[in-house]
Formats: C-alpha cells, sequence, structure tokens
C-alpha cells in the first residue's frame, strides 16, 4: 500500500488518474493513457514496502476468541496529507477524497454547502470493493425505477436532480470467526386417512436435537450512522471476489465516508448476525414436519479478526415537505433501495378529475331510469 500519494499522476503525461469501473483501469482523462492498478501500485512499491515494515512494527496480539481481535487495524500516517476532507453542518457527516475530487453537497441529506476541511488521520481500511456500475447506469436505472409512477413529485424526476447522483465508497466492519451450539425443537406431522365412515387425523410429536458449527468469514456492518441499516442490508450482498487490498488509486472521483460508529458499537449488531447464521442453518436442517417449534437454542461464539473495507454505493437523497428520502445503489450490483413519496395534490386532483364526470354520467343515467 502507498504511504504517501494518493492523487496518482500519469506516468505519460503527469496528468491525474481516474479509477473507472467500466474497464477496471486506471484511465487520464488528459492523454488518453490507462493502466492497471497494479502497474501504478508498483510504480510505489518503495512507499509500499515502508507502510508493510511499519504495520509490522506492532505485534498481533493473540485473543481467546471470547472477544474480536482488531489488532490488525492500521492508521493512515503520512499517508492522509494528502486527503481533501469535507463536512455537513446539516447532518454531520465527514467524507474524504483525494484532492481532484469536489464535493459541492452532502449524499446523505442533500445539503448543498459542504465546508472543505483538513483531513485528520484514522483508521485506514484493509479491503475495498472498486465500483463497477458507473453513473450513467446508475442514472439510467432511477430513471427506469421512476418510470410509470404516476404520482411521484416532480421534484424527484426532474434531469438536473437526478444528475445530482453520488457516489460514495460506505465504510464497515467485517467479522471473521467460528460459532458452535445446538437446539432443541418440538416438532409434529399428521397424517389425515378415511376408515369406513370416519375421517381420522393422526398427530406423531417428535422431539429434535441439532448440533453443529459454522466458519464464517467477513461478515458485514455498516460503521457509518447517517447510512440506514435497513438500506444497507436490503442491497447486500456484495461479491467478495472482487475484494481488493485497500489502495487509495480507486478513491479519485468517489467520496468516502468516515466511519461514525465503532467496533465496540457494532458488536450487538455483528453477534446477532453471526449467531443468527448458525441458528438458520440449524433450523433449515429440519425438514419433512408439518409444524417446528424452537424449544431452547444455545450458541457461542469463537470471535476472530475484524477487518475494515469500504463498499461502493450511489446515493441520492431529496427533501420532500421536510421528510428525507435517501437512495442506496450497490456500486458493484446494481441493486436498487428505496422510497418514493406520493403526491398528495396530484392523487387528489386526479381523482377529482375522474370522480366528476363519473358522478355527472351516473346523474343522467339515473335520470333516464326514472
Amino acid at each position: 500500500m502507498t504511504t504517501q500519494v494518493t492523487n496518482y499522476q500519469c506516468p505519460s503525461c503527469t496528468g491525474p488518474l481516474h479509477f473507472v469501473g467500466s474497464s477496471g483501469k486506471l484511465e487520464c482523462e488528459y492523454c488518453g493513457s490507462t493502466y492497471d492498478v497494479e502497474q501504478i501500485e508498483a510504480l510505489y512499491k518503495e512507499k509500499e514496502e515502508k507502510a508493510i515494515e511499519a504495520s509490522q512494527e506492532a505485534k498481533s496480539k493473540e485473543t481467546d476468541g471470547s472477544t474480536w481481535d482488531t489488532s490488525d487495524f492500521q492508521e493512515w500516517g503520512n499517508e492522509g496529507k494528502d486527503m481533501q476532507a469535507y463536512s455537513c453542518p446539516s447532518c454531520g457527516a465527514e467524507l474524504i477524497c483525494d484532492k481532484t475530487t469536489a464535493a459541492t453537497s452532502c449524499p446523505y441529506c442533500g445539503n448543498p454547502t459542504v465546508v472543505p476541511g483538513k483531513f485528520s488521520g484514522n483508521l485506514k481500511p484493509d479491503y475495498i470493493i472498486p465500483f463497477k456500475v458507473s453513473k450513467e447506469e446508475a442514472i439510467t436505472a432511477l430513471k427506469k425505477h421512476y418510470k410509470g409512477k404516476v404520482f411521484l413529485p416532480k421534484t424527484f424526476t426532474q434531469e438536473n436532480h437526478i444528475q445530482e447522483i453520488k457516489g460514495i465508497y460506505v465504510p464497515f466492519w467485517m467479522f471473521d470467526g467460528m460459532a458452535n451450539g445446538s437446539a432443541n425443537y418440538e416438532a409434529s406431522r399428521t397424517r389425515v386417512y378415511r376408515s369406513g365412515d370416519y375421517e381420522i387425523a393422526e398427530t406423531k410429536h417428535y422431539e429434535i436435537y441439532r448440533e453443529g458449527n459454522v466458519k464464517f468469514e467477513r461478515v458485514p456492518v455498516d460503521a457509518s450512522s447517517k447510512m440506514p441499516d435497513d438500506h444497507m442490508d436490503s442491497i447486500e450482498p456484495y461479491n467478495y471476489k472482487e475484494l481488493k487490498n485497500f489502495s487509495t488509486a480507486y478513491l479519485p472521483g468517489f467520496l468516502a465516508d468516515k466511519f461514525d460508529v465503532s467496533v465496540d458499537d457494532s458488536l450487538e449488531r455483528a453477534d446477532t448476525r453471526c449467531e443468527g447464521t448458525l441458528s438458520a442453518a440449524l433450523r433449515g436442517s429440519v425438514t419433512g414436519y408439518d409444524m417446528c417449534v424452537l424449544k431452547n437454542e444455545n450458541i457461542n461464539l469463537q470471535k476472530g479478526k475484524v477487518h475494515y473495507a469500504m463498499m461502493p454505493v450511489w446515493l441520492l437523497s431529496t427533501r420532500w415537505h421536510g421528510k428525507n428520502f435517501l437512495f442506496a445503489m450497490n456500486g458493484q450490483t446494481g441493486k436498487l433501495v428505496g422510497d418514493l413519496p406520493v403526491d398528495w395534490v396530484k392523487f387528489w386532483g386526479l381523482f377529482v378529475a375522474i370522480a366528476i364526470p363519473l358522478s355527472i354520467v351516473s346523474s343522467i343515467i339515473a335520470i333516464i331510469i326514472l
């Protein structure tokens, strides 16, 4: 990983390089040259080696599995001096990016006033999934999402508004470990048959016991309080096969959110997701019964490493009648989630326009009948 340079320059013309998701390469908008991320990383190999040496100076602490291990976390160090920071006075969002990226509004609340400031170092991510869906593809998907929704306010469908969609890397904690446990279920199976003139229902009851373990890797929990958890859960999953070691080469042209939910504050949600994985696996093994009820369950976690990762998300925020509406799209898969408001003035206007002619026609029919 690089330690100082975040604004990668084109080896041919020294112009700024930008990562383009469709090609998976760094491209120069001045001379048109393209490079693999690995090529550019190789140019800064000496600095990368220094970063690795620095990280190896701290010995990893050993745990007994009762607490999550965060010993691999790294600080930004000198690398942060070439980063730009933005803060939103409205919702408190703190965003970072390279110095070539301009932020004109907050991607979370839509506030046009975003104040630039000096980046203050914090934990550096371990992994990143680069953007794969381009801005043009994201806009097309939004237009398709809006299409046919007659009562959607014009504020949402205006072209200049849709263009305000922003690409942002959302921070996530990712948990590794093992879950083992057991569960008891009460189940039954009913058979209905006829005997002479009688219909007989025969029900058999069973006591079922299951035990097992499951190894889990990189269970995600978003680390941004501004991003609703249900939005992040809804646009999952991400394809971890495209997970890369973090490099600032992926940041040009995008914003990145600084985490404001600590690992400690994420533990309950992480434990719940990890325990739920084993619980669902145990329950899923009980099949062939008409009814199954959990009697008791005992699950233990062997807690391993915690990783810090950045996930790509396209965001569009709009306020309507004092309420904020946030749309989120998985920047890797294109999966979209977001609630839509209803323009009640338009709704009732159309209702009246339809109801009055129908009322007149009904009156005429009634007169003719009489």
